[in-house]
């Protein structure tokens, strides 16, 4: 567990994701991860999603047309819009459960 917390700090600490340390992650969310690894991926989402984050992937695609770039403005919304979800997920996720505030159908 946390590999994917120390890959995030690696890349929040350099300001670049390596096509590496993609796979890694890649790899790691298909298997087993705590929240705390979630968290971590939200915060790289949401880095990449500002700029404050390079990715190597990505490097080659600069050159685009505008409709290219259109769409790319697309897929990064749906990125953070998708990590926002899963961020309230995971804060859903974790709340405890008290029973007696929650109204019931028969009441």
């Amino acid at each position: 567990m946390a590999l994917i917390k120390k890959i995030v700090q690696q890349a929040l600490t350099t300001g670049y994701l390596s096509v590496a340390a993609e796979d890694k992650l890649r790899s790691q969310l298909q298997s087993n991860y705590d929240s705390e690894d979630l968290d971590a991926w939200i915060i790289l989402q949401r880095a990449i999603v500002a700029g404050d984050i390079k990715q190597e992937s990505r490097r080659k695609k600069a050159s685009l047309s505008p409709k290219a770039k259109e769409a790319s403005s697309s897929i990064k919304l749906a990125y953070q819009m998708a990590a926002e979800i899963a961020y309230a997920a995971a804060v859903a996720l974790t709340m405890t459960k008290n029973t007696k505030d929650q109204p019931s159908l028969g009441a």
